[in-house]
């Protein structure tokens, strides 16, 4: 699970939220098998990130699987970086945040280590219905950051059409030129 910046000693709304949806995509007989990775540094000199969501899972949620921190990272591509060596012998990767912050990590993950992206498997972490009035903000925050990751193998293929469509525009400009 990915952390948010957290400025207080308790999780946040927002870390609450992740550690639900990454908690709902633990398997749920597979439990003793299954190991959560919290990640996220200190954003504010306090408790990182990651203890916070763990300490919130197990104390409020009341999750006794195996828990792995990752307390170093402050982005996520730095997320992604640090728990690598953590997914060297894992058989499926899950990771859980909001949708598209996610799907940011995935595709970081393809870039970073290919082969382990071959183990990702859906989480739950998107439910209809859930985030209702927040959802299209999100979306579109998610979808400004995800911007500068288009054209990213396996994550879609508008970033190439798009890079097609400019190439295009550009020839058109230089042939009125």
């Amino acid at each position: 699970m990915l952390g948010y910046r957290n400025p207080q000693a308790t999780a946040n709304f927002v870390n609450r939220w992740r550690v639900r949806a990454g908690l709902r995509s633990v398997a749920t007989g597979n439990r003793r098998d299954t190991f959560v990775i919290f990640s996220g540094g200190s954003t504010s000199g306090g408790e990182s990130e990651a203890r916070l969501m763990a300490d919130y899972a197990k104390s409020a949620l009341g999750f006794d699987g195996i828990v792995v921190l990752e307390e170093q990272s402050r982005s996520t591509w730095e997320n992604v970086t640090n728990v690598i060596p953590l997914l060297e012998s894992v058989d499926r990767v899950k990771i859980a945040s909001q949708p598209a912050h996610a799907l940011k990590a995935r595709a970081y993950l393809r870039r970073q280590r290919p082969d382990l992206a071959e183990r990702l498997v859906p989480a739950e972490d998107y439910r209809p219905g859930e985030w209702l009035f927040a959802k299209p903000l999100l979306a579109l925050y998610g979808l400004w950051t995800l911007r500068r990751l288009a054209g990213e193998p396996g994550l879609s293929t508008t970033g190439r059409a798009r890079s097609r469509l400019s190439a295009r525009r550009a020839a058109r400009c230089n042939r009125a030129a």
